[in-house]
């Protein structure tokens, strides 16, 4: 018997249909030789500290470094996960093959490789990989399984990816709660969530820092246009009125007329990140709606894989694209003129070179019936980028006319589009959906008169007082591009290469890491913007360890995991290299001197409230023995023979007090 392990119940359901498995049992389907089982999601993670030894169970930084010999996975504490678990772990033991049939992807790779590990299944193991579900790409990936060993380097990526995380995050965390949350607020650190939370607080510093100055815009009128000083941005308003003086009642002359025609290509094909940041932009939707909704498409047949970080399709696509726009039912009339004729193949939509593991999101041209009004926004966006990237560039012409007043030059812009192209799949709703300044595009394609060169006449010049404006704040599209393109936060070039490719986190989890940062209460919503607590601002100002914070660990880290997926890299190495960063980042916090510092202002303002009334002539003589531990909140205040210190220090607690010092 073949046993198959999909990732969903949804999943296994759709493919126990295709290969004839249509007995149901408890846990799995069955027939025709198959036996179709799934997960829900990951059934195992790997262990906690006190999985590996009692002693990692206390919070204590006389534990830290906390790193095993040897990692291992349990199954998550759940009791439905842990019935479900025992039907896969019957099923495979007596199984002659497997077939992984989970999400192709680095999670989807791990998830199912820890499930076969801890059932310890011994059979050989096949492969199934699919960009989409539909009927036809499920019979096909059944005819053209893998070998799962050609899979072992991106789960020794995904594996490294899971380590690291636990590495930084268990020790990082425990070390910043333990010795600056004094135990009472747990400091959550993590290699992805840190640095996103550094960027909205450091542009929220910004904004609040940012101190408003005046400037002074020289312009004038002429038949209508609004023609803009191209050295008319004055400090002063003196020297802008003397400017304005200059041209006051003196003609404009129009000194020369250009004319250039350009030509705008399609938009290119969505991957993960740029849905959600047009999903945010145009409809509010948060990025995790919209990877639930895009999710969900999927597994309806609807749309391919979702978790991609590529904008192109493979070259083998091509031959397909016909039929999938005849599916696309209630698009005709843009479907229509495509069909007539061969569709173009352009390089900015096919290039296998820049395909991994998956194309862009695109339709399957499987009908779309009975969806939300949420599912439908997600899809037609999806579905209007695909077939617009068939249709002809968009042609249009620039007008820029020169001008001058005495000696001083002004300029206006226009543009006309002459054939609109692609531009026709969104017509007004173009500039919203594609470009980020949509606004400033829409400046520059206002219609211009005609001028001639060499004609003059009267003028209305305005000299116009405006403000520096701050930066704005983050919104979830605007936090993504960040998160996406982080390298221009890095100086480092080779850093910056990696991360323009991955960015902090990976398409599939910058979602969940938004969310987390809500759940935790260190980011907040005010309208569309994302705005940073007391709590999170407190966070990113304890963290004194400038790499915790920063987008180069990450460069550092998703450069190395990239290799190591594509053999360039060993996983040992990587994961040696990584005990050796975070004993050095321990061992750097713990000896942080303005640690010292902060203690002695706890000390003192804990000495105020802890000294016991006078009643006792012993408590006189030595009022601080027998109080609270400002640091643990545990143990008891003893005089050793130089100092106080905590009764709990063989345990771990660090504290010591010379009053002489205070």
């Amino acid at each position: 018997m073949i046993v198959c392990i999909a990732e969903k119940p949804s999943v296994a359901k759709d493919i126990a249909r295709i290969i004839g498995a249509t007995a149901s049992k408890n846990g799995y389907m069955e027939g025709n030789g198959y036996q179709v089982t799934w997960t829900f999601g990951h059934l195992c993670t790997l262990k906690e500290p006190d999985d590996y030894t009692p002693v990692w169970k206390q919070w204590s930084l006389s534990m830290l470094p906390m790193i095993p010999q040897r990692f291992g996975i349990k199954l998550i504490e759940d009791d439905g996960i842990k019935r479900q678990f025992a039907v896969i772990e019957q099923l495979m033991r007596n199984a002659d093959g497997i077939i992984n049939c989970g999400d192709a992807g680095q999670e989807g790779e791990l998830i199912q490789r820890w499930v076969m590990q801890k059932a310890q299944a011994t059979c050989p193991v096949k492969r199934l990989w699919i960009s989409s579900m539909t009927d036809e790409a499920i019979r096909e990936g059944f005819m053209t399984l893998k070998d799962q060993a050609q899979y072992d380097p991106l789960y020794r990526a995904g594996l490294c990816r899971a380590i690291g995380d636990w590495l930084l995050g268990m020790n990082a965390t425990r070390l910043y709660t333990v010795k600056y949350g004094r135990n009472r607020q747990v400091l959550s650190i993590g290699r992805v969530q840190t640095p996103t939370l550094a960027l909205i607080v450091n542009r929220q510093r910004e904004i609040d820092n940012f101190q408003p100055e005046p400037y002074w815009v020289l312009a004038t009128i002429y038949r209508e246009t609004l023609f803009t000083a191209t050295k008319g941005k004055f400090t002063t308003k003196e020297e802008g009125e003397k400017s304005f003086e200059r041209i006051i009642d003196k003609p404009f002359f129009v000194t020369d007329v250009q004319k250039k025609k350009g030509v705008e290509a399609p938009p290119h094909l969505y991957d993960l990140t740029s849905l959600q940041v047009d999903c945010n932009k145009k409809y509010g939707y948060s990025a995790d709606l919209t990877l639930k909704t895009i999710q969900t498409l999927y597994e309806r047949k609807l749309t391919t894989y979702p978790r991609v970080d590529t904008q192109y399709l493979s070259d083998d696509i091509y031959p397909n694209c016909p039929t999938i726009l005849k599916g696309l039912k209630g698009f005709e009339p843009m479907t229509a003129p495509l069909l007539t004729t061969t569709l173009k193949k352009s390089k900015k939509v096919f290039d296998t070179s820049k395909v991994t593991d998956h194309h862009a999101i695109i339709p399957t041209g499987v009908a779309a019936n009975g969806l939300t009004d949420i599912e439908k926004k997600v899809y037609d966006l999806v579905t209007r980028r695909f077939i617009c990237v068939f249709y002809p560039d968009c042609l249009f012409t620039t007008t820029t006319v020169l001008g001058k007043v005495e000696e001083v030059e002004f300029k206006a812009t226009g543009k006309q589009i002459q054939q609109p192209g692609w531009r026709i799949i969104y017509s007004k709703e173009a500039n919203a959906i594609t470009d980020d300044n949509a606004s400033k595009k829409e400046e520059e394609e206002k219609t211009l008169p005609e001028f001639t060169k060499g004609e003059s006449g009267p003028h209305k010049p305005t000299l116009t007082e405006k403000w520096t404006t701050p930066p704005k704040y983050y919104t979830e599209a605007t936090l993504l591009r960040a998160m996406e393109t982080a390298g221009k936060f890095v100086d480092d070039e080779e850093l910056r290469a990696a991360l323009k490719e991955n960015g902090i986190g990976r398409p599939s989890s910058r979602a969940g890491i938004i969310e987390t940062l809500f759940k935790r209460h260190y980011i907040r919503r005010e309208r569309k913007n994302l705005l940073a607590t007391e709590t999170g601002i407190q966070l990113i100002d304890i963290i004194q360890e400038e790499l915790l914070k920063s987008c180069e660990l990450t460069g550092i880290w998703e450069k190395k995991l990239r290799d190591i997926e594509h053999l360039r890299y060993d996983a040992a190495q990587f994961i040696d290299e990584l005990k050796l960063q975070i004993s050095e980042i321990v061992q750097q916090v713990i000896s942080d001197p303005s640690y010292r510092n902060i203690r002695a202002q706890d000390v003192e303002n804990d000495k105020k409230k802890a000294t016991p009334k006078k009643k006792s002539v012993a408590v006189k003589k030595d009022p601080y023995v027998g109080t609270t531990c400002p640091l643990c909140g545990k143990g008891v205040l003893v005089k050793g023979k130089t100092a106080y210190g905590c009764s709990r220090w063989r345990e771990g607690c660090t504290y010591r007090w010379k009053p002489e010092t205070t």
